[in-house]
């Protein structure tokens, strides 16, 4: 008897296993006649297993051809509930790629296209052949340029329809964004038939996946718009408050912020940042009346111009030549600024920030460039400098002029906080800079040190992403120079492996050891001794006194030094103790001289050659300290405060102070932490804490040298001499053998 027509026999294999010969029903289903090959060959879960062809193609073999051709024939049913079954079973396969190819190379796309234009059901069918439209087009085996304008303009029309189902609208807007992103020529139709007050009004809906939607769609538009064409739409939409509603109701609110949206505020955030850059790209141009009366106008906030405040009187070459020397005040390098502002980047943008800077926060513009006007100059801080390398700098963090990644997602919230936030970032980064510069009492010659620590102020505190810009300067203000060295050296111990438990332990077993170590050299600094300047009431003096500690850690001795000498020795100061085996002998000698105001304390001989140690009962600093405590709180007192320190002793039955103002900041840790440790304190300056993290890492790289057998010699290898013959080179042009 023959076998019947739908039964074939074909051979089965598998990896190191038997061949098996099996007769294949075709009428029946593919699942059970994979359950009985496994069976054959004893394998569970026959589900994870397929059966593909052994010839060239390798192709799997599924159900999917007949499923495909069954929908599309459920798609031209007439009964709405067969289509929207046919319509839910398509969405389910849709993802499988060989479905996808079967559905598509059997006209399905036309298909769902059709039913996509008649909408004769604008709910759940609609809902539904959307859906299944997007997820066939998403395999990419069809170009979004294929699709007709008729169809593109019944999309747009469900965009901008009022009354709509819930879901059809972001599908419609997701289908949209890839026509826009896709097709140039269909993504003009879609600019010109979405309004952007159409996306406006979606935006403003409760509804998360319609607003990432619109949002998806918007920043689609402005990516495929011209430079000009996207800032008049940018202007647009910040007039009608887009910035202040994202800021408000989808940046804050209660329902957490998706990926896609993160990603399309950072597009926007990009796009509106690259509005600037044109102006980055474009030099001053020094015939331009325009721009000359832009410098002026920064000269004359600054400066009342003697040309000026005299009238006309001057002469023109006196007034050029009072100009020129305004401006080289200001911080430009030449005394004709166009040349400081011909580099690109940061071309006429540099420019715009320093005059939004004068004009929107003027009192602290005059006080940048008059405080450092002031300054001697090698220390005073260049504005016009500064403020040229800032814009770069600043341009380089946030990335201005870059194409826009298709992944990233990292916006700053308070670039939607507030208006010109580009502007307002500067101001707040060019007082940071000034503060900066301060603290690490830079001259010009560390300029480019300055910008570094101001770099990685402004990358670590943008690294937060805060949330308005008031915070920003909270948090960037927090984070001053020491601090800055603070997080350098932790990072630099944890990508060394330093901070692992073991390491840590023994780290705390060192600290005691290498304290000690830093006590013994701040003693042993307060023994060589140190020259101060006397500074009155009135005014800074030049003469100075000297003060050292005694060998024997028991007396505190001082005494005047004239201008240009060189510091004492410890034999030579004329008020000194000399001490003997019986104890201490005290000089007669005229009255003592008060080391700050130079007055002497009384007209009689005095007994106050030194200050025993036994005697010292506190050491103050800052504003605590009586030669300073009643100079006010202005800022030209402020470098006063911060070297200032004293020490209360006990003088008969008066308490008396021996009053010092340090010649650097430095000199005045090493004091402190001197007195301190002669007094028994903690020493807990900064940089007493910089050296012990030193000489931490130092000794514990040397006990893990040790620990790998490492020879360590006692001496350090000898200097090689330098070379007594300087004039060598290699010679480029001669060609190798």
């Amino acid at each position: 008897m023959a076998p019947p027509r739908n039964v074939v026999k074909i051979a089965v294999q598998m990896p190191d296993a038997i061949p098996q010969l099996i007769q294949l029903d075709q009428a029946k289903p593919l699942a059970a006649v994979l359950k009985e090959v496994c069976d054959a060959w004893s394998l569970v879960h026959a589900e994870s297993y397929a059966l593909q062809f052994a010839d060239g193609h390798r192709r799997y073999i599924t159900e999917n051809d007949l499923e495909a051709e069954r929908l599309l024939g459920g798609l031209q049913s007439g009964s709405r509930e067969r289509r929207r079954e046919t319509l839910q079973h398509l969405v389910s396969l849709a993802p499988d790629v060989t479905f996808a190819q079967e559905v598509i190379s059997r006209d399905g796309l036309q298909k769902l296209g059709t039913i996509i234009e008649d909408g004769d059901d604008l709910g759940e069918v609609l809902t539904l052949a959307l859906r299944a439209f997007l997820e066939l087009m998403e395999h990419g085996m069809v170009s979004w340029e294929t699709l007709s304008i008729p169809f593109v303009r019944k999309v747009v029309c469900y965009v901008n329809m009022n009354l709509m189902d819930a879901w059809v609208q972001p599908l419609a807007l997701r289908l949209l964004e890839s026509v826009t992103l896709s097709s140039p020529a269909l993504g003009q139709l879609v600019k010109s038939e979405v309004p952007l007050d159409r996306l406006l009004v979606h935006l403003q809906v409760m509804n998360q996946q319609l607003q990432t939607k619109a949002m998806a769609l918007l920043t689609a538009l402005l990516q495929g718009a011209s430079p000009t064409e996207r800032k008049h739409m940018l202007d647009y939409l910040w007039q009608r408050n887009l910035r202040q509603f994202i800021y408000k109701n989808i940046i804050h609110s209660a329902a957490p912020l998706g990926d896609e949206m993160a990603h399309h505020l950072y597009v926007l955030q990009a796009l509106t940042l690259g509005l600037l850059e044109p102006r980055m790209r474009t030099p001053l141009d020094p015939y331009s009346q325009e721009q000359r009366e832009q410098l002026q106008a920064l000269r004359q906030a600054a400066f009342e111009s003697e040309g000026e405040s005299l009238g006309t009187g001057l002469s023109a070459d006196r007034r050029r030549s009072l100009c020129a020397r305004e401006f080289r005040k200001l911080g430009f390098s030449n005394s004709n600024p166009a040349q400081d502002l011909e580099r690109v980047p940061p071309g006429l943008l540099a420019l715009d920030n320093m005059l939004y800077f004068s004009r929107h926060a003027p009192s602290a513009y005059s006080r940048f460039v008059l405080e450092n006007s002031s300054r001697e100059d090698k220390h005073e801080c260049p504005f016009a400098r500064s403020s040229i390398q800032l814009t770069v700098l600043l341009c380089e963090l946030l990335r201005v002029g870059e194409p826009c990644s298709e992944t990233a997602q990292d916006f700053s919230p308070m670039f939607f906080g507030q208006d010109q936030s580009f502007h307002e970032l500067f101001c707040v980064s060019i007082q940071l800079l000034n503060k900066t510069w301060k603290e690490m009492r830079a001259t010009q010659e560390d300029f480019d040190k300055v910008m570094q620590v101001v770099r990685e102020q402004l990358a670590r505190t943008l690294a937060l992403k805060p949330s308005s810009l008031e915070l920003f300067r909270t948090k960037v203000n927090a984070l001053p120079y020491g601090e800055v060295l603070r997080l350098r050296q932790t990072e630099r111990l944890h990508q060394e492996g330093t901070l692992a438990p073991p390491i840590l332990e023994l780290r705390e077993k060192l600290k005691p050891e290498l304290m000690g170590l830093i006590r013994q050299q701040r003693l042993l600094r307060l023994c060589e001794g140190t020259l101060f300047r006397k500074i009155s009431s009135r005014r800074r003096q030049d003469k100075l006194w000297f003060c050292c500690l005694s060998p024997n850690h028991k007396v505190l001795q001082y005494g005047d030094v004239e201008e240009g000498a060189s510091p004492p020795t410890l034999e030579s100061l004329p008020e000194q103790r000399k001490e003997d085996g019986a104890g201490v002998r005290i000089s007669h000698l005229p009255s003592p001289v008060h080391p700050l105001s130079g007055d002497r304390v009384g007209g009689q001989p005095s007994l106050l050659p030194a200050v025993p140690v036994a005697d010292i009962k506190a050491l103050l600093t800052g504003k605590d300290c009586p030669h300073v405590r009643e100079k006010g709180s202005g800022k030209q007192n402020k470098d006063l405060y911060e070297l200032a320190f004293s020490v209360s002793y006990d003088h008969g039955e008066a308490e008396a102070y021996l009053n010092f103002i340090a010649p650097s900041k430095r000199e005045f840790h090493l004091w402190t932490d001197g007195l301190s440790a002669l007094l028994g304190s903690p020493m807990g300056s900064e940089q007493t804490r910089l050296d012990l993290e030193q000489l931490l890492t130092m000794e514990t790289k040397l006990r893990l040298l040790e620990l790998e057998n490492v020879p360590i010699p006692e001496q350090p290898p000898p200097i090689p001499p330098p070379p007594t013959n300087f004039n060598f080179c290699y010679d480029c042009s001669i060609a190798e053998p």
